[in-house]
């Protein structure tokens, strides 16, 4: 999904009314990291387990070696923000009709050479600063629009990390929904410490074929098969697919994807969406509506409730 404008001035990297946010929160430690020797340090947060040496920073842009220990870079650092509908994340049958309010970050643990929001997501864009507790009372004040939580999303929103464990916390203690849009691309103890706090999250499922995540993804597929195993019957899960024409559209692609999800469960809703050339892949052209919808009735064989999406 594309990211919404910040509210307000133009955001600037010394955080919102000059204050400079490197300075409120220089202290903020990452969670889920080992000290080694030699000033080295390693990441447990996603598969890659990035090993930094001092000085280094993670391939996401979200974490730094700084004199031996890992430290965070993107803490309450946001450069997207919108009140959007439920259905844009997307979700179809998580509170259909009302709206969330969207935030994200800067940095990714995948890089895909499609990605549609690589501005963000490659880059390490503008911000302002935006502390859990500002956000939740942006939330709640919300509720007069149809506001009914907070979705992290536009970029990957789980090497977000501990800004998103700490706002979801607040986001549920004023009785408000906390949404994941993500590629899934996170370790199991990680995400299951998050999930209590997480309502609903729609999970990228790229391809089913295990070379489309190398290629192009610079990843591996089973760690985000195991996230979507783990999510299941923790909280409200639905898969996104963007098809690529001649990359991970067969038709024995969608029957094997449809297929895998179904052994999960029949009912996990899946959005089969069309992909626009963007960032480092300009070609092939969108895949046709008619061809999308046709895959989508193949998959509809195995699952109960498959959207077309981008049409």
């Amino acid at each position: 999904m594309k990211p919404g404008s910040l509210p307000g001035a133009a955001a600037r990297s010394e955080g919102q009314s000059g204050i400079d946010s490197e300075r409120i929160f220089v202290g903020k430690p990452a969670l889920y990291q080992e000290i080694l020797e030699d000033g080295r340090v390693q990441c447990g947060l996603c598969p890659h387990r990035c090993l930094l040496k001092p000085g280094q920073v993670s391939r996401c842009l979200s974490r730094e070696n700084k004199g031996g220990v890992l430290f965070v870079r993107n803490y309450a650092k946001v450069t997207s923000m919108a009140l959007d509908p439920i259905e844009k994340k997307p979700l179809a049958s998580f509170h259909p009709g009302t709206k969330i309010l969207s935030v994200g970050t800067f940095g990714c643990n995948l890089a895909c050479d499609f990605c549609q929001n690589w501005r963000i997501s490659q880059e390490e864009a503008p911000w302002r600063e935006l502390s859990p507790e500002h956000l939740q009372r942006l939330a709640v004040d919300m509720r007069k629009d149809g506001n009914t939580g907070v979705a992290y999303t536009y970029n990957e929103p789980t090497i977000w990390y501990e800004y998103v464990m700490d706002s979801a916390k607040l986001i549920h203690e004023a009785g408000l929904q906390n949404v994941l849009v993500t590629n899934g691309y996170i370790l199991e103890n990680p995400l299951k410490a998050l999930l209590p706090f997480i309502d609903a999250m729609n999970i990228d499922l790229k391809a089913i074929t295990p070379d489309f995540y190398p290629y192009l993804c610079k990843g591996t597929l089973e760690p985000v098969l195991e996230t979507i195993r783990n999510c299941h019957g923790q909280c409200h899960v639905e898969l996104t697919t963007l098809l690529i024409p001649g990359l991970n559209d067969s038709e024995r692609d969608i029957v094997t994807l449809s297929e895998w999800i179904a052994a999960i469960s029949p009912d996990i809703p899946l959005h089969l969406s069309r992909h626009h050339p963007d960032y480092k892949m300009r070609e092939p052209a969108p895949i046709s509506v008619q061809r999308l919808r046709h895959l989508a009735s193949l998959a509809s064989r195995s699952l109960r409730e498959v959207h077309a999406g981008n049409v």
